[in-house]
């Protein structure tokens, strides 16, 4: 059965010995695990969740999470995400909207009290608020634990049911929550383990968070499904990262490439042995090939892997492969998973000829049910012939590799021409001293749009930038103006929040 609690309870059968989930002091081999999780799962069924019911989390990587989210999913519940930096109204809007039933949260994540945060909003379908953790003590974890429940060891879920109602960042609008089931995460997670060659002997640090497809699907449940260990993180440090990949003999750790360059970057490296390190994935839309030379040289891994995805294909489109070589890790994404399909097309709906720009339509069996309660949105990602409109531009090059080149809605016309800003910003990043940039597009009395860059760059000023600019790319594509910043603003996804950045 294709379903996430059946591949922990796979696991558990093959290797009940082996190690599964170490964070901190809390550890449990495969066997433990899916004992606890039934003791978890039977305490939410007394207590009243049922087959199709919502429950979220609002909480960092921990042990906890992933108890909480496989016994909810034994339940046939369906697992809703919440973002840590949420504030509560966001946080209210996304559980009223999914009808959920249970939150599970902690208390002195950052000084935050969730819990305290929704007090002010009406949520009639949440029945109960459970406090996993409370600071540094996970008493109340072990508390909720103890609570009268009949442990439940057969999954009530099968794998066309819903798994998990994640919603998209929201970088330009309202979040949308888009719908998948178990049987197509365990297929396209599946398919992305095997392609970066993940085994039952790796020890997975999860830095990216659970809340997103990249922690969650491409994080644990990858390991769930190969049987690997998971060790979460719930705050990115690098000296503390290193050490434990050290201490830990971590061999597989994905991330944004700004967390592979404040590897690079972080003065004491060399004390570390992080030689174990064998697997990162990493993607973006402007990857410097001197960052992807630079995990493989100065950071010893061995294989460096780029996909591109989004919430809507279950977190996956395509994957570069152990042998491309920099150049093609850095420049594209590439190919689609065996089994998916990808088509460049122009804006009514047509495919361009290979080399050329257009809109990215994805078609297979990570294409997710829908976006909830919102069929007018999903008539509109979706067609009839089941392709999804990625809303991202790309180029397919004659082997079946995608670039992608910007999303379909930042693209700038200046004076006819179109520009997109990834490109730009990919040119501006070879700049010895600039450190990240985000390009967009401003309104221009003669030209209709330019280009406008911000950027951090300590050690520059604007009239060297566009100097340097006039040098590297053709004129229509230069920054007319240039914003300096400290840094720039990310959700905790990593993307650029470029529509704050257009009010300024």
């Amino acid at each position: 059965m294709l379903t996430i609690p059946h591949a922990l309870l796979k696991q558990a059968a093959q290797q009940a010995d082996a190690l599964a989930l170490q964070d901190g002091d809390m550890s449990f081999t495969y066997q433990e695990l899916s004992d606890v999780v039934g003791r978890i799962a039977g305490v939410m069924e007394a207590e009243g969740l049922k087959k199709g019911d919502s429950f979220a989390i609002w909480a960092p990587n921990s042990a906890q999470w992933v108890i909480v989210a496989l016994a909810g999913q034994m339940l046939g519940g369906v697992l809703v995400t919440l973002n840590t930096r949420y504030k509560g109204s966001e946080a209210a809007d996304i559980l009223k909207r999914a009808r959920c039933r249970f939150l599970f949260t902690i208390r002195g994540f950052l000084g935050q009290d969730y819990e305290a945060t929704l007090s002010e909003f009406d949520l009639p379908d949440l029945k109960q608020t459970v406090i996993m953790q409370d600071g540094l003590s996970t008493a109340p974890f072990e508390n909720y634990l103890s609570r009268a429940g009949e442990a439940v060891t057969e999954p009530r879920v099968n794998e066309d049911d819903l798994a998990d109602i994640i919603f998209t960042s929201g970088t330009t609008g309202a979040p949308k929550g888009a719908m998948s089931s178990h049987g197509q995460n365990i297929k396209v997670f599946e398919a992305f383990s095997s392609a970066i060659g993940m085994t039952e002997k790796d020890r997975y640090l999860v830095v990216n968070p659970f809340f997103h497809s990249f922690g969650y699907k491409a994080g644990w449940l990858a390991c769930l499904i190969k049987g690997a260990a998971i060790y979460p993180l719930a705050i990115y440090d690098p000296a503390k990262v290193l050490e434990q990949i050290q201490d830990d003999k971590i061999t597989v750790m994905p991330g944004a490439p700004t967390i592979f360059q404040t590897l690079l970057d972080y003065p004491q490296r060399n004390d570390f042995d992080i030689s174990s390190l064998r697997i990162a994935t990493t993607g973006a839309t402007t990857i410097p090939v001197d960052l992807i030379r630079k995990m493989r040289e100065d950071l010893a891994i061995d294989n460096v892997y780029s996909a591109y995805g989004l919430t809507e294909s279950t977190g996956v489109v395509s994957l570069c492969s152990a042998t491309d070589d920099v150049e093609t890790i850095a420049k594209t994404c590439g190919r689609p998973l065996d089994g998916t399909f990808v088509r460049i097309v122009d804006d009514e709906g047509f495919d361009v000829p290979t080399g050329e720009a257009g809109e990215i339509w994805v078609k297979g069996f990570n294409v997710m049910q829908g976006y909830l309660d919102d069929p007018s949105a999903t008539a509109e990602a979706i067609t009839p012939e089941g392709w999804l409109k990625t809303g991202d531009v790309g180029i397919s090059d004659d082997r079946g590799y995608v670039k992608i080149t910007d999303r379909k809605k930042d693209m700038v016309i200046v004076g006819g021409f179109n520009c997109y800003p990834a490109e730009i910003e990919k040119v501006l990043l070879q700049h010895p001293d600039v450190q990240d940039v985000a390009v967009i597009g401003v309104k221009d009395d003669r030209l209709g749009e330019v280009t406008h860059a911000h950027i951090v760059a300590p050690a520059l000023d604007e009239a060297a930038i566009i100097v340097w600019s006039r040098a590297h790319m053709a004129n229509y594509k230069v920054p007319r103006g240039v914003t300096f910043h400290d840094s720039l603003p990310r959700n905790a996804s990593g993307k650029v929040q470029k529509y704050l950045l257009k009010r300024n």
